[in-house]
């Protein structure tokens, strides 16, 4: 392993300049700054990263919380974990994945050893336990996610109530008066998961002003789930004709059983989806969606982690504004 001696020699200064140049603690001029990058990169040297910690005070790491639930969709999950990774790695920071369900716990473990330099939540409810003990460190952390109160705290999400709107305002538009929308599981609502509720708040609020019957009804996984929720829904409101589905696992299972009913998409129902990009468009129907922009959520959470942890970032909320992509799953209302 290369050392910081045999940097020092190779570019021609002594070992503490190659220090200042790492740890940016004193003013180094331009020519010797690249001089010394330029033998670290060609010597591939790594610095030992106890070292650094102690010398700078920092660990260089952002520990990421991602509460791995089996009524989740996880697929979305990691890919945001996957984008805050490599744009964590882009700004010099690792990160550590913490994946259970601990609560205020992990919270507390991570902010009173030292573990990371920030943190960044997801999986945020309305009400997240997490956050009292949050606001108590000070410890720079953004949520990606959105509780009901956001009061001095940093947090990343989607526009979910706008998004439900735009999914409501598609289907009234093309006639549609009937409308139903199939959600997460259970747990989800009884968790008060934000995004979820947020979703559901959009949905009703727009629906109530377009003058629109909606009727929600949770969904857990899988084909059977979806038959009896779909029973459910037709026969208390058998002149549905508009769907609106924020569960992936939901989407084939009804497209499936609609098609089993003779019920053509989008000739005598329109499906409206609320998931990831690639699920919308390998569906047996291409959906009309608002993709869930997983990748850009992580970025902007390390952006604004990256900002606050050098001094920059202040309170503030993100919101990325929701976009709907017509496909082959919705049309017309059908003449009644």
């Amino acid at each position: 392993m290369v050392t910081l001696a045999e940097v020092a020699q190779h570019a021609g200064v002594s070992a503490s300049t190659v220090s200042y140049v790492l740890s940016g603690k004193r003013s180094i001029s331009v020519n010797t700054r690249q001089r010394v990058e330029r033998s670290i990169r060609e010597l591939g040297y790594h610095p030992n990263a106890g070292a650094r910690a102690l010398a700078s005070s920092r660990s260089n790491i952002i520990a990421l919380m991602v509460p791995l639930r089996t009524d989740m969709y996880v697929p979305v999950m990691m890919e945001i974990a996957i984008a805050v990774a490599t744009t964590a790695r882009t700004h010099g920071y690792d990160v550590l994945l913490l994946t259970g369900e601990e609560g205020p716990d992990a919270v507390r473990r991570v902010a009173g050893s030292g573990l990371a330099d920030g943190m960044i939540l997801m999986d945020v409810e309305l009400d997240d336990e997490r956050l009292p003990l949050l606001r108590e460190t000070d410890q720079p952390a953004v949520l990606i996610g959105l509780p009901a109160d956001t009061t001095g705290l940093t947090c990343v999400d989607l526009d979910f109530k706008a998004t439900g709107a735009l999914c409501v305002e598609h289907l009234a538009e093309r006639g549609h008066r009937d409308v139903a929308v199939i959600g997460e599981a259970p747990a989800v609502y009884e968790r008060h998961t934000g995004f979820a509720e947020r979703t559901l708040d959009g949905l009703r609020t727009r629906a109530r002003e377009l003058g629109l019957r909606l009727l929600h009804r949770p969904c857990g996984g899988g084909y059977d789930a979806m038959a009896v929720t779909l029973a459910r829904i037709l026969d208390e409101r058998p002149g549905t004709t508009g769907f609106v589905v924020q569960n992936e696992a939901a989407v084939e299972p009804l497209l499936a059983l609609l098609r089993q009913q003779g019920r053509a998409v989008p000739e005598d129902v329109s499906v409206v989806a609320v998931c990831p990009e690639q699920v919308a468009v390998q569906a047996s129907v291409r959906l009309t969606s608002v993709a869930v922009p997983a990748q850009e959520m992580g970025r902007l959470a390390v952006e604004q982690l990256v900002a606050k942890l050098g001094g920059r970032g202040g309170d503030e909320v993100v919101l990325i504004a929701p976009e709907l992509t017509v496909r082959a799953s919705s049309g017309p209302a059908p003449a009644p």
